[in-house]
């Protein structure tokens, strides 16, 4: 079995104490405290950049039983703040693995709080709404981290896509490739771009506040705008880059943070939610079809509006899609103009892989516009 890691705390800001034992470093860790009911994809959800500076907390009993492996991270690090989980396997069993999860977030200084109840964590999240924490190493909360969970910073108002987007424009897929899209790179995930590959598209990923002037320079046939971190209303450099490409006629797809983009850019508002929908199960109604799609999803923030009332204050934007378990916007079309955007993940990894026809329906528009 080996020896016992030494203990350690998850203090909320509202004062609830959750004990455990700590894997990882025992300097405070602080951040927004989320959680998933992902059932697997652990790799995909801590490297996902759309996570960056939150502590999540895994609502699966164990993780890390399959390992890890260098095909399936949606970027090149762990993204996460810090984990918490019910039991951290110490060992795994996978042909595709090249290593532990402990050994692959010890290695970025990426903190792990095992062997803490995590149902009572997360219902109590759910109830209370999402809050700052920290997590440290002992049984008590000392100055230390008191001061450090004091001077966390909250979410609202963050704009952290400009810490992870590239720094750099590179391109992705395959050269042959004929269409040709621009994303915007808010805090992308890997899997976004092997399907644009699949699907005959080849990418260049442009930083987050790249110039209308330089996108139209790479002669594309389309924009992409991606997930990422952050409180949406602060990325404000991004819109009016997207009303002139939309005044240029240029197709436009968003998911996620891009999706709540155009809707900013469009006059709408986006708030913060209590608990955000975070998991591979949430349900989402295509008001077109009447269909119903399971979905992956991650934010905590969302397009203010509803089924029966629109996008408020965006009245060139149609609701398309709503969650099930909430009424939030889940998806809006322009009424005029080739753009869309959808909260969800179509991409997803390792699935729900309901909603994946959204990239084929993006590629009609871009192929309708070369014509």
């Amino acid at each position: 079995m080996g020896t016992l890691p030494p203990e350690g705390f998850l203090l909320l800001e509202d004062g609830t104490l959750f004990l455990g034992r700590l894997v990882g470093p025992g300097t405070p860790t602080v951040a927004e405290v989320v959680f998933t009911t992902n059932m697997s994809g652990y790799q995909e959800v801590f490297s996902d950049p759309s996570y960056n500076a939150q502590i999540v907390v895994m609502t699966a009993p164990m993780i890390g039983n399959y390992g890890v492996n260098t095909e399936d991270p949606e970027s090149a690090r762990p993204q996460v703040a810090g984990a918490v989980v019910r039991e951290l396997s110490r060992t795994y069993s996978n042909w595709r693995a090249t290593g532990s999860l402990e050994e692959w977030l010890s290695g970025a200084n990426v903190p792990v709080l095992t062997e803490v109840d995590t149902r009572r964590l997360a219902m109590h999240l759910r109830s209370a709404g999402v809050m700052r924490g920290v997590i440290a190493a002992g049984s008590t909360p000392g100055a230390e981290a008191l001061a450090a969970l004091g001077g966390c910073p909250a979410m609202v108002g963050l704009d952290l896509a400009s810490v992870v987007t590239t720094k750099e424009p590179y391109a992705w897929g395959n050269a042959q490739h004929p269409v040709h899209v621009v994303a915007y790179d808010f805090g992308i995930k890997r899997n976004i771009l092997r399907l644009f590959d699949a699907h005959g598209v080849r990418v260049t990923v442009v930083p987050a506040s790249t110039s209308v002037a330089d996108v139209l320079a790479l002669k594309p046939d389309g924009v992409f705008l991606s997930n990422g971190p952050g409180d949406p209303e602060a990325v404000t450099y991004a819109l009016p880059a997207i009303r002139e490409l939309a005044g240029a006629g240029t197709p436009m797809f968003g998911i996620c943070l891009g999706h709540q983009l155009l809707g900013l850019a469009f006059g709408a508002h986006t708030a913060k939610m209590p608990f955000g929908h975070r998991g591979g199960n949430q349900p989402v109604k295509d008001l077109m079809s009447g269909k119903v799609l399971i979905t992956s999803q991650n934010h905590g923030f969302a397009v203010a509006g509803s089924e029966q009332e629109g996008v408020a204050g965006a009245a060139d934007l149609q609701v398309t899609h709503v969650n099930l378990n909430d009424g939030t916007v889940e998806g809006l079309r322009h009424r005029t103009l080739p753009i869309f955007g959808v909260q969800y993940h179509p991409e997803a990894a390792p699935g729900p892989h309901d909603a994946v026809p959204h990239f084929n329906e993006f590629l009609t528009a871009l192929k309708s516009r070369r014509a």
